[in-house]
């Protein structure tokens, strides 16, 4: 049954929508020295991380975090500091991990594809190393045998810089949930134009030639009344008073 359960985690756990804020490849370059501070010392680095996990409060740690059978089974309630630090000293790398597991299922993130090449690399090269000792031991051969010690110490160092590039990761995720890196600034937004009514096109904001398929605006041209090519209105003639012609002849009538 807890079998079945890990293996539905691991199963939501590739429908998670987050990524973590730096991928393995770059945390050497987000956080160097404590990069370096969790290659030469990882347990202390990987109890400090499970503590800082569990927002400092130790009553609710459980051994290896609740994913691993002998978890909830060692009396972690009694005595939960020195639980921690024997599963981070004895089980490093189950700590490690655990850590890895509760930081995802809090926030939803999920390993990008180039994260579990490095880590399933990291495993390979482990199980390489394993059997090239094993066929050495049975072979008997010293060429194989020293092949094997080269592979083993290869192995060892890429499982001791993936679990202190993992850690960082974690440290700089957990910087994140804490607000270390402080509010986002806002960024300026750019000067708007706006166009006018005797535009016959809008402006072209932020772009340094005529839009594409829009044809060159005409040159203004003076404004009249009435506008050029329409009749002329005739030139007015001299009026007097009376006008000419004013009476009409026979008024007024004789007599009148």
């Amino acid at each position: 049954m807890a079998s079945q359960q890990q293996l539905d985690k691991m199963q939501l756990r590739q429908n998670y929508r987050n990524v973590w804020h730096t991928n393995l490849m770059n945390t050497i370059s987000a956080d160097t020295p404590y990069c370096c501070l969790a290659l030469f010392c990882g347990p202390c680095v990987s109890y400090l991380l499970r503590k800082r996990a569990l927002y400092d409060d130790m009553s609710r740690y459980t051994c290896c975090a609740g994913y691993m059978p002998c978890s909830g089974r060692c009396g972690e309630s009694k005595c939960p500091e020195l639980c921690l630090c024997t599963e981070v000293f004895l089980c490093f790398g189950n700590s490690v991990a655990s850590t890895r597991f509760l930081l995802q299922d809090e926030f939803n993130i999920q390993t990008t594809q180039c994260d579990n090449c490095i880590i399933g690399f990291m495993f390979c090269l482990q199980q390489l190393a394993c059997i090239f000792s094993i066929v050495a031991c049975l072979v008997g051969s010293e060429e194989l045998s020293e092949a094997s010690q080269l592979l083993n110490c290869l192995a060892d160092m890429v499982y001791c810089t993936v679990c202190a590039c993992m850690q960082t990761q974690h440290k700089v995720e957990m910087d994140k949930r804490d607000g270390k890196f402080g509010p986002q600034p806002m960024a300026v937004p750019p000067m708007q134009h706006m166009s006018r009514i005797d535009q016959p096109y809008p402006p072209n904001v932020g772009y340094g030639q005529q839009a594409y398929g829009y044809p060159p605006a005409p040159p203004p041209q003076a404004q009249g009344y009435p506008p050029t090519g329409y009749p002329q209105a005739p030139p007015p003639q001299a009026q007097g008073y009376p006008p000419a012609g004013y009476p009409p002849p026979g008024y007024p009538a004789p007599g009148y």
